[in-house]
């Protein structure tokens, strides 16, 4: 494929400067693109090599030096670069039919356009939109709803009475759908509750290789509009999902907990059971989630608290064997004054204690034995 600068600009709504007639061909990054490639400037760190790269044009902001090279000025480089992988990726979509090899069972209606590849095994009832893609070993329960634009790759399990919208997209070895993990005591063994809810995928979801979205016990664990989900993440059954979510790799979210729009989940972060996440909020990876967040937090740690406290803490933690050490001296030198007190002034010292507060405006500590009303401890 090649296009020139302007074509580019074109599609993604950005401006040249420079030549817009030269001719692009391929992509490439700041130290490795090649004459008729196009790179980007995303972090302001390595302007520099903007003069140096071999690239015949950079995708840039407006706040960046063209150090005089052919440029497409966009307000999000990044993004930009994006689309262009896209666009110079993308190929046609040859429909192969139901292949020889695939099993296809009664009742199952199969839209336009649609490849499902040898080894697929599609049950009873299932219904497939238009331009479906089903790679080898994917296996589609009864029941199962899949939209339009869907491609499920090699190894993806899709168990019965689960929906799949519109241009989804599932990894290889996911399984979605399969039963909750719910049992109640019996004495000193499990009895098993069934699980007989779904799980629903709303349009455009991603979601990576081997990841487990569970069914909900009674009603419906759903994925919402745009979310993403990284490789070897745990959705358990009865979670809600809001939309345009990320969450990334060996994450695990426990049964009902509910996450709102635009949620951000680290990596191997732990969510309990029954916790909501409000919207925009944003969980560093490794923490630990016991307690409800609010829309627009930033937590971090286990247990989860808000990130700046956290650093603080974080702060404070390598001297604590020092702080300890003099704690104690402190201490032993208060019992040698306290024991040559007079009885009076003994007495009266052992009711005087020390509050020792965190105030909530600076996270500074005071001494008072009756703490500002705008503190907690």
């Amino acid at each position: 494929m090649s296009k020139t600068l302007q074509e580019l600009a074109n599609h993604l709504g950005g401006q040249v400067i420079g030549d817009p007639s030269v001719s692009i061909t391929g992509l490439g990054t700041l130290d490795t693109a090649i004459a008729g490639q196009i790179t980007f400037l995303a972090n302001p760190r390595y302007a520099a090599k903007v003069g140096t790269t071999a690239a015949s044009a950079i995708v840039l902001t407006t706040a960046a030096e063209t150090f005089g090279r052919n440029v497409i000025v966009v307000d999000n480089p990044y993004l930009a670069f994006a689309m262009l992988l896209t666009l110079f990726t993308s190929r046609p979509r040859i429909a192969k039919g139901v292949m020889p090899g695939a099993f296809v069972g009664e009742c199952v209606a199969i839209g336009k356009e649609a490849s499902i590849y040898p080894g697929a095994t599609i049950a009873d009832g299932v219904s497939i939109g238009n331009r479906v893609t089903i790679y080898p070993n994917v296996t589609l329960y009864e029941g199962v709803v899949l939209g339009d634009d869907v491609t499920l790759h090699a190894g993806v399990s899709i168990r019965e009475g689960c929906r799949i919208g519109n241009r989804v997209t599932i990894h290889n070895g996911t399984v979605i759908g399969s039963d909750g993990f719910g049992y109640a005591p019996k004495g000193q063994s499990w009895f098993k509750i069934p699980q007989i809810g779904n799980v629903v995928i709303d349009d455009d979801v991603e979601i990576g290789a081997n990841t487990t979205v569970d069914r909900a016990a009674l009603e419906t664990t759903r994925i919402g509009r745009g979310t993403k989900i990284d490789n070897l993440v745990q959705v358990a059954h009865n979670c809600l999902i809001g939309e345009d979510c990320i969450i990334v790799a060996q994450a695990g979210i426990a049964g009902s907990a509910t996450l709102g729009k635009h949620v951000t989940v680290g990596g191997q972060v732990a969510i309990v059971d029954h916790v909501a996440i409000g919207d925009n909020a944003m969980i560093s990876g490794q923490s630990g989630v016991f307690n409800k967040v609010p829309a627009g937090a930033i937590v971090s740690g286990t247990p989860a608290m808000p990130h700046q406290a956290r650093l603080k803490c974080a702060a404070v933690y390598p001297f604590l064997p020092e702080m300890r050490k003099t704690l104690a001296k402190l201490a032993s030198r208060m019992r040698k004054v306290e024991e040559n007190l007079e009885p009076s002034a003994a007495d009266a010292a052992s009711t005087t204690e020390l509050s020792f507060q965190i105030c909530k405006c600076n996270s500074q500590p005071h001494e008072s034995p009756f703490p500002p009303d705008d503190c907690y401890s």
